[in-house]
Parts: structure tokens; C-alpha cells; sequence
């Protein structure tokens, strides 16, 4: 039994095992805390960070960790950044908050200006939230209101994924298809149907092409959308790259272009969540350059903001938004910090530094040393199934036989055991169980930040090392 105690958080807690992001822990024995902090898991409080710099992030006994996964592909250009810190405060003194039923700002102005100038297609405008949840639920919303705009009120049913992850809230939850999530909140979410994932790895048929596995998967949203009604759709929902539900997961060649021919046949739309993969993360600053496809509407967050301030936004057409316009004219949605402009600023000098500083293509070049080390270290590992991702968005899914590609048991606890082993070697990534079907299944996702340089690349992969070693005995 490991105990850990921490004066300075007050906090003292026996815990036998680790505990992984959206799980309970298993076996806690005690708890003692004077913290009246809510934390994500009751039983097993976390250790309290201090200081951030560059990679690294440091507690309150002073031990580094080195954030792998950029908290949850947060941390696109690490802590401490100067000009960034430097755009928050400048903003604070101009003008920290406007409310927008009354004012826009520059520096949301302007962000939307960058952003749109870089987006693909005719993506034209931006409404800016505080997360990606957020963004997921204006965009759920804007679809049906598009139809009512456009005269066809009958539109009502959505169609996402399984195994894909869109956010918590009570429609970004219902869209989503983690299956360990919804289940209990399952009686008060909205009917969403759910179609197979482009899962290559575990799905393709031995004889079948990568393209032909897509496009029979892809197929799948069309036979849901005519037994639904053809024009009873409102839009299918997807992650270009699925992030932590199922681990850095890539569509094959050929599926997206399908899927976007599928909703243009029937007048869905199309609405792609890069709230985890988007923002230069797979080495395009929108993850669905990589597909050649355009959304009609396009979610983002985490690395918009950098983890500097809480933020997000939903991108969307000039026909949808004309639709509005010509319509009822105003979106029949808000929040209090919608265009925050202290944290538009900040996304501003964020995207900036992006781009400026030439970090897409970093990320490119950085992301395939990560593999490659990654892949010569655990290729013929006899528990790694499958490495994968795009850029610096990484996966490795845990097998208990790589022949079979059979997942451990869910009571062997394989993702919590990584997740504790890593942590205490000094590294931050992201495990997670029920890679295939929300029970079954073990990976470990790693996102981090795009200042990684080679010799770090070289102590995440020894990191990881010590947690295989010390969880594959």
C-alpha cells in the first residue's frame, strides 16, 4: 500500500492503486482533507501543481513531471510561455470583461479574423465560447435552428459515433459514444443514434482494404439516416482524429470523403469535433485538412487556448449563419462569457505564436520522431497492439496477446495501473480503459507540448519504459 500525505495541501490519503481520468479508483482505504475543493475523484485527492515551465510541470515537494499529454492536449506550447503570459496581462488592463448583448472587442475581432483566414472551405464565422463542451452544444443547437431557419422543422435526429468523445455536458454527453460516461446519466439524455467508429485496427477484415473497410463503415451512416427518415436528419457528428475515448485513432483513407458525400446526398450536416485533434495538434492547424474535407460546422478548444485561459469556439458556413440572418436574425443561444475578451486575447497570441513561430510543421517533423521512437522501443512488445495517431497525438493500445489482439480483463486495471506507474517516474500522460466498447480495452494517449525537443522525445519513451516494466511484470 502506497500513502502519500501532503501537509501543504493538507491532505492525507491511503490509496492501493491509481486512478484513471472518468474511472473511480479501486481499493481506497482512507481519506483525510481539510480541502474544500471538489476534486474529480473524492477518494484519491491529486497532488497540487506549483509551477509550470516549458514541458515541465512541478508539485509541492518540487518533483518535475514531464507533461506528455499536455494535460488533455491542452498544452500545445507548454507552460510559462513569456508573450502569452505578456497578451493576458495587457488585455486585463485594457479591458478585462464586456458583456457581448452589448459589445464585441478587438481582440475577439481580430481572432476570428486569424482564424477564419487559416479555416477550410467556406467556414466564414465564429462564436466563441468557454470549452469545447460548450462549443459541441452551440453547434448541436445551431444545426436544428438552421433547419427551422430554412423550413424544414421535421429535421430532429443526430447521429454520431460509438467509441467517440464529445464533451460532458447533457447534449455533448448523449452525442458522444463512451459508453463508461453515459451510463448512468443515460435517462436524461436525448436520443442520439450511433453508428461503428473507423476502428482499423480491431474491425478491418483480414482480407479487406483499409479503403474498402472505410467505405463499408462509412456506409453505415447512410443505411442510419434512411432508416431515421432521409429528411428527418440533422447532422452526423465525428472526431477527424478520435481522442481519448479511443486513443489517437486516425480514419482510413477514402472515409471522410464518403462521409461528406453521404450528408451532401441527404442535406445533413456535417459537423466535426477537433476539440482535442484540432488547433495544429496532428500537424495541420485544422485537423481536417489532413482529410480534404470541409464541416459545415467545426468545434475547437484546448490547444486554442493553450491552457493559459478557458476557451472555445464553434466555426460554422456562411450559409448557415446567412440562413439566420434572413431568418429569425439573431442564434437563440448564450452564455455569460461568450467572446470572453481577456481569453479572445489570449487565443489570439496563442494562434499567433503557432503559426509564427512555425510549430504546424514542427509538429509534423516531431510527431513522426515520436512514433518512430516509440515504435522501436514497443513495436514487438508483447503488449503493445498498436501504435498510432497523426502529429504530436499519439496512441498505444495495450493487448493482453498480440496475435489475437485480445484486451486484458477490465479487473486487471491496466490503464490505472500505467497511469500511477508514469506518474511516479515523472511523467503526465493519458490512460484510459474501454478502448472497445466503453469495458473492454487499455491505451495510453500522449499529446505533448509542440516545443517537445528530440532528448525530450528520448525521456518521455524512457518514462514510458519504466511504467510498461513496472504494470507488463
Amino acid at each position: 500500500m502506497i500513502n502519500r500525505t501532503s501537509e501543504a495541501s493538507g491532505l492525507c490519503f491511503d490509496q492501493q492503486v491509481g486512478v484513471v481520468d472518468g474511472e473511480p479508483p479501486n481499493k481506497v482505504y482512507a481519506v483525510c482533507s481539510m480541502s474544500h475543493v471538489f476534486p474529480r475523484h473524492n477518494l484519491a485527492p491529486p497532488a497540487k501543481a506549483v509551477r509550470g515551465d516549458g514541458c515541465y510541470l512541478y508539485d509541492d515537494a518540487g518533483k518535475q513531471y514531464f507533461d506528455g499529454s499536455g494535460g488533455a492536449a491542452v498544452s500545445c506550447l507548454g507552460h510559462g510561455d513569456p508573450e502569452i503570459v505578456q497578451a493576458i496581462k495587457d488585455q486585463a488592463e485594457s479591458l478585462a470583461y464586456a458583456h457581448t448583448g452589448f459589445f464585441t472587442s478587438d481582440p475577439a475581432e481580430a481572432l476570428a479574423d486569424l482564424l477564419i483566414q487559416h479555416a477550410p472551405g467556406d467556414l466564414d464565422r465564429v462564436y466563441f465560447v468557454s470549452g469545447g463542451s460548450e462549443a459541441v452544444e452551440a453547434a448541436l443547437k445551431l444545426a436544428r435552428q438552421y433547419f427551422l431557419e430554412i423550413g424544414e422543422p421535421q429535421r430532429r435526429h443526430v447521429i454520431a459515433r460509438r467509441q467517440s468523445y464529445h464533451g460532458n455536458t447533457l447534449g455533448a454527453l448523449a452525442t458522444g459514444g463512451n459508453a463508461w460516461r453515459r451510463a448512468q446519466f443515460e435517462p436524461i439524455l436525448m436520443d442520439v443514434s450511433h453508428i461503428a467508429p473507423c476502428y482499423e485496427y480491431v474491425d478491418r477484415g483480414v482480407d479487406e482494404t483499409s479503403f474498402a473497410y472505410g467505405q463499408r463503415v462509412a456506409q453505415e451512416l447512410e443505411d442510419e439516416i434512411l432508416r431515421l427518415g432521409r429528411d428527418s436528419v440533422i447532422a452526423f457528428v465525428a472526431e477527424p482524429v478520435v481522442g481519448a475515448t479511443m486513443g489517437a485513432v486516425p480514419a482510413v483513407e477514402g472515409y471522410f470523403q464518403r462521409i461528406r458525400e453521404i450528408c451532401d446526398q441527404y442535406g445533413v450536416l456535417l459537423i466535426l469535433d477537433e476539440v482535442m485533434c484540432g488547433m495544429g495538434r496532428v500537424g495541420h492547424l485544422f485537423a481536417c485538412d489532413a482529410e480534404n474535407v470541409t464541416p459545415d460546422i467545426l468545434c475547437i478548444a484546448k490547444g486554442l487556448g493553450a491552457g493559459y485561459q478557458p476557451i472555445g469556439a464553434m466555426l460554422c458556413t456562411d450559409r448557415i449563419y446567412d440562413a439566420i440572418s434572413k431568418g429569425s436574425g439573431f442564434f437563440q443561444h448564450g452564455h455569460t462569457y461568450l467572446g470572453h475578451p481577456v481569453a479572445c486575447a489570449t487565443s489570439l497570441a496563442v494562434v499567433r505564436a503557432i503559426l509564427g513561430r512555425g510549430l504546424v510543421p514542427k509538429v509534423q517533423e516531431q510527431g513522426e520522431k515520436l512514433s518512430k521512437a516509440v515504435s522501436e522501443r514497443f513495436g514487438q512488445h508483447p503488449h503493445v497492439g498498436d501504435i498510432r495517431g497523426r502529429g504530436l497525438f499519439r496512441g498505444i493500445e495495450f493487448v493482453a496477446d498480440r496475435e489475437t489482439k485480445t484486451p486484458f480483463e477490465p479487473a486487471q486495471n491496466v490503464a490505472g495501473r500505467f497511469k500511477k506507474a508514469a506518474f511516479e517516474a515523472g511523467l503526465i500522460c493519458y490512460p484510459m480503459r474501454g478502448t472497445r466498447d466503453g469495458n473492454l480495452g487499455d491505451h495510453v494517449l500522449l499529446a505533448p507540448p509542440f516545443i517537445i525537443s528530440d532528448e525530450q522525445i528520448g525521456e518521455v519513451v524512457d518514462k514510458l519504459a519504466v511504467a510498461c516494466d513496472h504494470v507488463f511484470v
